[in-house]
């Protein structure tokens, strides 16, 4: 009997902290566990669901895959649409603003409403949407969706509100933009050429009214036709027939000439006296040859012709280049008068546009900008100046300059932080830019009152690191920093690098910062860390390196032990000093030395360092075994300590950065101890290596690519799997770790590498998992999240890429499965694996079976004061360290407190046996204390390194620490440990670590970034799930708050790039060149009207210039054509209902509610009230008015009957 109470006993103190498997796991979402919670845990949650609500706030970044080009020349705001559906509409700095079409397809062309605060865009789904500009959201006002034709070409006049839009048959429909409705008034093809012409004349390419003559609409067909057509007399003035092919056409201010650009890269100017031909033909970049003939040219693709008062007329065209001269880049030619000028740009030009100084056609032009639209870049050139210098872009379109490969958010940064990095970026800006200011000047931003300082951080392909300023929802860059200059640059034919070329050996995995010490960490790809301190003076210094081998774990089988669901406590003491394993010595023979060496040779002479973050300690993995180091998967760096931990799937290593030196280096299996949940059966080492050479493998590539060229074989690896009969049941049978989307993997846990030996037999115990795996070659491709579309080529069966590509698509490591069918040639798709297009797998919830093909990789760590071991009366400086296996790990450290101390005596460490456990890997640790409130991680108060020696006062380091302990004397010993994992979140009580809270996050998903941030005061734990939930839950009790199903998760850059920060704010990269912020606060929901800005301001339109009496008496009268009379339905009647159907836009309740939010709404209620009270005050007035004038006028027939009457007597009436 005593023997069955102390087993009770033993669950009863287990089941708090008990495996997925145990009862207290599996209890209610938010609901405490069998333990109970202890009296002092008496913790005020003031979250509730009111205080979260999800949007969208600003998009930055240049478009993605931009389409078309608008300016409106008053209001001097640009739109710029793209292939997605997207608008962007952009003036002064801080005025951005980011619309979205709802049907996604590509914008054709845009059209300002010149200084009438609208927009009317033209898709490529053949609908055309007027959007209103003069809210801080725009919103569609009207929709026209053509059914029988496909729209070409559109074109508005100044001040008309009649749109004129051609199609592909060759027709020009006319469009009230007021209405959005169809006029009847239609312009046919076959009525604009001659009857005689039998062939089609091809589509609408161009469309434009006459300067001299508004009643004159000049339409250009793609076969080189043009026609004139008087729309008063419904006939055509002239018809012109080229035999080249016209791209577009523009017109002298006076009307009687205009310029064609043609597919044979040749300009023609036409006079309207003599129509008959060209009355100038010039090829501006043709040569004739020596045969005489002229060289064949690619075709211009666009031509503006802009006249100005003290210069000769400006020609600026796209395109026109000879053949012949393959390899230069796209142009853009500026002829101005005999001079020409010819730009070369980065990318291809999509479109430009002449910023002149009138919006009226008839008037000299006067051009001072061009605006060229490239592919990747948007660019100003300064036409008033000779040398036609850049403007320089005041808006962040340079965040892909290399493609970007991960990102981090910080909200609430220290106030000098930013002035400081602002300072030390400015001294390295380019010059040479127009000294004038930038002439996209439109709209209206202010500082909004609820602004404090943000950065986001990039990491990019190339090894760049930028900082941003993100403060008031702008993006600016502060500072940018190389990683590469850190290393030499590796020569071609030398060292591991020779063998496998790379292109990105140093794009950055990860990054770590502590703004409060202005301590920076970079994780790159080739499997090293780079340690920055911040100084504000150049300095000569010495970068120190360290090489550390990370030890492979021998080949072992690892299955479920019997007592899983209760794993072995104990807690034996710290291991022993051989334990902790130094940089392991290269071995003694010629493989071993061969073997030792880092990817990457660090520079070893001194260097002189500019000011800003300076490089002191550089950490590389080596070789092991013949066999590349497996990149690092998680990261830690906790300035008070001195101390840097990372991990890979090989293992855990701790580095003392003050000491320089490694005080840890061991394997995932021996941090467990005695206290390890599994069995695992050894396995004899694999008799022979092969060389890594001899074997290849085609991986995926998601770098910045073209649409046309999607995959790029990025590295050769070695491996040799045999194929199995089990595979496919294994497949059905993964575990998160190997789930999919659209064929790619994307749950964190698999990142570390898989077995590489033929797959163990089957046996009773069921499937064994092999431990050991080749690993992955030093260098590939950055993975760049940027870049993650991309696709994978399918067999001719229903078979899906292999599962080895997109693992490499998420992580950048190489995973080695059993179910794919692997042979020495190089490697063939499998025919016989299956797709998978979605997430929401059902997922198997043993902790054995979750990683059964994978190794257990460190996933997260984190420093900070804790309690190792139950037993603990005070906090110590700890690492927690969460695996791959859903295990958490604590190791207690003892690090001496005194400076002198710290610098000398060496730091111990020895895990303690804690373990725990959870479903699904180990995302995110955070500590709270006794009231819930975020225990901050100990930090160092920064000091410049390089600063001046005060002999009177020596510089010593000042440690900010945010124990547990501080605030014993209110709640009593202890503090609550968060830990979330991708499918579970636990809150324990520290140090008896029982378990007060367990909510089960998602079954049929997985959580893909967790963290806990601070909102109202308050902090919860956020989560973006792989099915696109964004979720917050309450804490410690883990109430869930929100759950919004915000982004379906379409590409793998989501998943890279997703981070949340403090003040309820997340970001992502919606694109490969540009970031979406959003917030999930309802507090910023509100104040989000304040903070934008306002697209539209009232501006008077200029004046028309006063053409003259003789001027306006023979060159005819433009004013007297009257559009109204001709378009309207009393003269042209209505049009065919089946042509187009008009579609309302968002003008009911719901577009009044998005208009009049936040405070503008307010004032907009407000003011319509007014206008209300007004309106009935006014009626009121009215009614009293008349009733004064029937009063007076009664008054007034009175006396007139009194005075008829006054003088007669009684009887004469």
């Amino acid at each position: 009997m005593k023997k069955f109470r102390k087993v009770l006993d033993g669950l009863t103190t287990s089941s708090p902290g008990g495996t997925i498997g145990s009862p207290s796991c599996g209890s209610a979402a938010g609901t405490p566990t069998a333990a109970p919670t202890p009296k002092e845990i008496d913790i005020q949650e003031t979250l509730v669901s009111e205080n979260f609500q999800l949007c969208k706030t600003v998009r930055h970044g240049f478009p993605y895959q931009p389409t078309a080009l608008a300016f409106d020349p008053v209001q001097k705001i640009l739109a710029i649409g793209s292939r997605s559906g997207g608008v962007r509409i952009l003036g002064r700095p801080g005025v951005d603003c980011y619309c979205q079409h709802e049907s996604g397809a590509a914008v054709l062309q845009l059209q300002f409403l010149i200084n009438e605060g609208a927009l009317v865009t033209a898709c490529a789904d053949d609908t055309l949407h007027l959007w209103n500009l003069r809210q801080r959201r725009p919103a569609v006002l009207h929709s026209l969706k053509f059914n029988r034709e496909r729209i070409t070409f559109c074109h508005l006049p100044f001040q008309s509100k009649w749109l004129y839009v051609g199609t592909e048959r060759g027709n020009t429909h006319i469009v009230n933009i007021e209405s959005f409705i169809l006029s009847g008034y239609v312009i046919m093809w076959n009525k604009a050429i001659e009857l005689a012409t039998k062939t089609h004349p091809g589509p609408v390419v161009h469309l434009s009214d006459s300067p001299k003559d508004e009643g004159k609409l000049l339409i250009g067909f793609e076969s080189g036709t043009i026609v004139q057509w008087d729309l008063r007399v419904k006939k055509a003035d002239f018809r012109i027939y080229y035999d080249e092919a016209i791209h577009s056409v523009s017109w002298h201010h006076e009307g009687k000439q205009f310029m064609c650009s043609h597919s044979d890269g040749s300009l023609t100017l036409w006079n309207l006296r003599n129509t008959t031909k060209p009355f100038q033909v010039t090829f501006p970049h043709g040569k004739i040859q020596k045969d005489g003939r002229k060289e064949s040219c690619k075709p211009i693709l666009k031509v503006e012709y802009k006249t100005s008062r003290n210069s000769e007329p400006f020609v600026i065209f796209s395109g026109g280049l000879s053949y012949d001269k393959a390899g230069r880049r796209p142009t853009l030619t500026i002829m101005h008068g005999k001079a020409i000028t010819v730009l070369e740009m980065d990318y291809p030009i999509v479109e430009f546009m002449a910023l002149c100084e009138t919006p009226y056609n008839n008037e000299v032009q006067e051009p001072y900008a061009v605006v060229v639209l490239l592919e990747k870049d948007l660019i100003v050139v300064d036409l008033t100046q000779s040398n036609f210098p850049v403007f320089e872009n005041p808006y962040p379109m340079d965040i892909h300059e290399s493609p970007v490969t991960c990102t981090a958010y910080f909200a609430e940064c220290p106030p000098d932080i930013i002035p400081i990095l602002y300072s030390i970026g400015a001294k390295h800006k380019k010059t040479g830019y127009s000294q004038k200011e930038w002439p996209i000047s439109g709209g209206t931003w202010t500082l909004g009152s609820h602004t404090y300082p943000e950065i986001i951080i990039t990491g990019h392909a190339d090894g760049s690191i930028k900082f941003w300023d993100a403060s008031a929802i702008t993006l600016q860059m502060l500072y940018k920093l190389k990683t590469s200059k850190v290393f030499e640059k590796p020569k071609p034919g030398e060292g591991r690098a020779a063998d496998l070329v790379e292109d990105d050996p140093f794009a950055i995995q990860m990054v770590s910062w502590c703004p409060k010490s202005r301590i920076f960490c970079v994780v790159g790809i080739s499997a090293h860390i780079i340690l920055y301190r911040f100084s504000k003076y150049d300095a000569n210094t010495q970068i120190v390196s360290l090489e550390v081998r990370l030890p492979c774990e021998s080949e072992d089988v690892i299955s479920p032990s019997e007592n899983e669901n209760n794993p072995s406590l104990s807690e034996p003491g710290s291991h022993s000093p051989h334990h902790q394993h130094p940089a392991s010595p290269s071995s003694g023979t010629p493989e071993g030395v061969k073997d030792s060496i880092p990817h990457l040779k660090v520079k070893d002479r001194t260097v002189r360092v500019p000011p800003g973050y300076q490089a002191e300690l550089v950490i590389q993995l080596l070789w092991t075994d013949g066999e590349p180091p497996q990149q690092i998967t998680s990261l830690d760096i906790n300035s008070a300590y001195g101390l840097l931990a990372f991990g890979n799937c090989n293992g855990l290593a701790v580095v003392d950065y003050l000491q320089k030196t490694v005080l840890l280096c061991m394997s995932t299996l021996d941090l467990y101890g005695a206290a390890d949940p599994y069995q695992r059966l050894t396995r004899s080492p694999r008799r022979n290596r092969q060389s890594t050479s001899e074997f290849c493998m085609r991986g995926l590539s998601n770098f910045y690519s073209d649409s046309k060229k999607r995959i790029r074989t990025s590295y050769q690896s070695l491996t040799e799997l045999s194929d199995n009969q089990q595979s496919v049941d294994m497949e059905r049978s993964k575990s998160p770790t190997s789930d999919h989307v659209n064929g790619h993997c994307t749950s964190p846990t698999s990142q570390p590498c898989s077995a590489g030996k033929p797959r163990v037999p089957m046996g009773p115990e069921g499937p064994r998992l092999t431990r050991r795996g080749p690993g992955r070659p030093p260098f590939r491709k950055a993975q760049s999240a940027a870049c993650m579309e991309i696709s994978l080529p399918v067999s001719h069966t229903e078979g899906y890429a292999s599962r080895r590509a997109m693992l490499q698509q998420l992580h950048g490591v190489t995973m080695y499965s059993h179910d794919e069918h692997h042979t020495t040639a190089p490697y063939c798709w499998n025919e016989r694996e299956s797709r998978e297009n979605s997430f929401s797998r059902s997922r198997s919830s043993s902790v054995s079976s979750i990683d059964r093909d994978t190794k257990e990789a460190i996933t997260t760590l984190q420093l900070g004061e804790s309690f190792g071991r139950k037993g603990d009366a005070l906090p110590t400086p700890c690492l927690w360290v969460g695996t791959s296996l859903g295990v958490v790990l604590l190791i207690p450290m003892s690090i001496p407190t005194d400076q002198e101390e710290r610098m000398e005596e060496p730091v111990t460490i020895g895990p303690s046996g804690t373990v725990m456990m959870l479903k699904g890997s180990v995302l995110r640790f955070a500590f709270l204390d006794c009231m819930g409130a975020l225990i901050q991680s100990p930090y160092e108060v920064w000091r410049d390194p390089n600063a001046p020696e005060d002999p009177d006062r020596p510089r010593r380091r000042k440690l900010v620490n945010f124990s547990p302990s501080s605030s014993q004397d209110t709640c009593g010993e202890g503090h609550l440990a968060v830990v979330c994992s991708e499918r579970q979140a636990k809150v324990f009580l520290m140090p008896s670590q029982s378990c007060l809270f367990v909510h089960n996050i998602t079954e049929s998903s997985f959580v893909l970034r967790a963290d806990v941030v601070s909102v109202c005061n308050s902090v919860c734990l956020a989560c973006f799930c792989a099915n696109g939930h964004v979720m917050t839950l309450s804490l410690p009790s883990l109430r869930p708050l929100i759950d919004v199903n915000y982004l379906p998760l379409t590409d793998m850059r989501i998943a890279r790039t997703f981070c949340f920060t403090n003040g309820g704010q997340a970001l992502y990269l919606s694109s490969p060149t540009e970031i979406q912020r959003i917030t999930y606060s309802q507090e910023m929901c509100d104040n989000l009207q304040e903070m934008l800005g306002e697209l539209f301001t009232p501006i008077e339109t200029p004046e028309a210039q006063n053409r003259g009496f003789l001027k306006g008496f023979f060159g005819g009268n433009t004013h007297t054509f009257d559009r109204e009379e001709l378009f309207g339905e009393a003269a042209a009647g209505k049009a065919s209902r089946s042509l187009a159907q008009h579609i309302p836009g968002q003008v009911g309740v719901e577009g009044m509610k998005v208009a009049a939010s936040g405070v503008v709404g307010d004032l907009a209620r407000a003011r319509i009230a007014l206008d209300e009270r007004g309106q009935r005050l006014g009626e009121l007035e009215d009614r009293t008015a008349m009733m004064m004038t029937s009063a007076e006028t009664f008054s007034k027939h009175a006396h007139e009957l009194m005075l008829k009457c006054k003088d007669k007597k009684w009887y004469q009436f």
